[in-house]
């Protein structure tokens, strides 16, 4: 009995050393295959959904050939690794002065995930951010390979916020390797498409695979809540938090569902096939009302005064729009003048013909 101990005790202190001394790259990717196979295999024998199996292969081929995608490309810009940052600026940051390991872990993995969420958040409020993220709320059946369906450039910005995070707060690397792992580990967890004993109490603390459900709604006033990497608590704090069964999963119109179309809809604002404006300014002045507040009785009021000031800033921005080309379009009119003389009838850059 003895002897078995040992020997079990040997064992695990080589298997402790090997990953030690592994490289930081190849152990994150021996994490995130372990984790991986884990969820895979849970989902498999006990889905929350049933999903078609055409479906479900078409969505693991195109997520895993995003994320190779993703790999060579990072690997190709060379872009700094974030632990090369911690070993620079482990002893310069905010928390230097605090000598508890326990105090100092625990600070890092709340500023990082509350940073996370902010940065999640702000992809839901502007634009610029959406045309990327947009990429990830694509797949119209959520599975646990879900979390690696992101656009390249939304991977990009998620590393230089981590990056600035390192360097301001003087995380060192072990702290980063766990923040990493712990980070990994919840999001491919709220991803999968399971459900388990105590996950609504359990929702109260972390996000679990029914909460984030939502944030994958096709619906704008359902996908735009649920934005905790992991801890709900967030949410909860910032009233973000929305505790119901989404109506349907997916973008609405979306139909980038292999590696070329995917990384292309990353470049564009539109989320698929057109939708009818009158049908998404409906939308937008719901979505706007309800944040409001809707006054009990007045609702309909609430509702087209919301949808009135969304048409009136809708046609306003297309009016600036409209005026500005017209403006360029003088300028050119006058450089034609200018430079090719009155009477001539072909416009600027126009080869003239023999």
């Amino acid at each position: 009995m003895l002897s078995e101990l040992k020997s079990s005790t040997t064992l695990l202190q080589s298997y402790l050393t090997w990953l030690i001394n592994m490289s930081s790259g190849g152990l994150a990717v021996y994490i995130l295959f372990m984790f991986l196979t884990l969820f895979s295999m849970v989902e498999f024998c006990d889905p929350r959904e049933k999903i078609p199996p055409k479906q479900l292969r078409q969505s693991y081929r195109a997520n895993i050939e995003l994320f190779v995608f993703n790999s060579v490309v990072m690997s190709m810009l060379s872009i700094p690794s974030l632990l090369i940052l911690a070993e620079q600026f482990s002893d310069k940051g905010l928390l230097n002065p605090i000598h508890n390991p326990a105090g100092r872990a625990v600070l890092s993995f709340l500023a990082i995930d509350l940073l996370l969420y902010f940065l999640h958040k702000a992809s839901h409020r502007f634009d610029c951010l959406w045309m990327f993220h947009k990429v990830h709320h694509n797949d119209p059946c959520l599975n646990v390979s879900t979390a690696f369906r992101i656009h390249f450039l939304e991977v990009v910005i998620i590393n230089l916020v981590k990056a600035m995070a390192v360097v301001i707060l003087g995380i060192d690397g072990a702290l980063l390797l766990m923040n990493e792992a712990t980070i990994t580990f919840f999001t491919l967890l709220h991803h999968t498409n399971i459900s388990f004993r105590g996950e609504r109490f359990l929702g109260g603390v972390i996000i679990t695979p029914y909460l984030h459900r939502v944030h994958h709604s096709t619906r704008r006033d359902e996908h735009d809540r649920n934005y905790g990497a992991v801890l709900s608590i967030w949410d909860r704090l910032f009233g973000t938090l929305a505790e119901l069964k989404p109506a349907a999963i997916g973008v609405k119109g979306s139909t980038a569902q292999d590696l070329i179309s995917l990384v292309k809809c990353g470049f564009t604002m539109a989320g698929g096939s057109p939708v009818s404006l009158d049908v998404m300014i409906a939308e937008a002045a719901y979505y706007k009302a309800e944040k409001r507040g809707f006054h009990p009785g007045n609702e309909h009021r609430d509702w087209l005064e919301a949808k009135n000031e969304i048409i009136r800033s809708v046609y306003g921005e297309r009016r600036v729009r409209n005026k500005l080309m017209r403006i360029w379009r003088a300028v050119i009119r006058i450089m034609n003048i200018a430079l090719q003389g009155r009477n001539r009838k072909y416009p600027l850059y126009r080869k003239q013909m023999n």
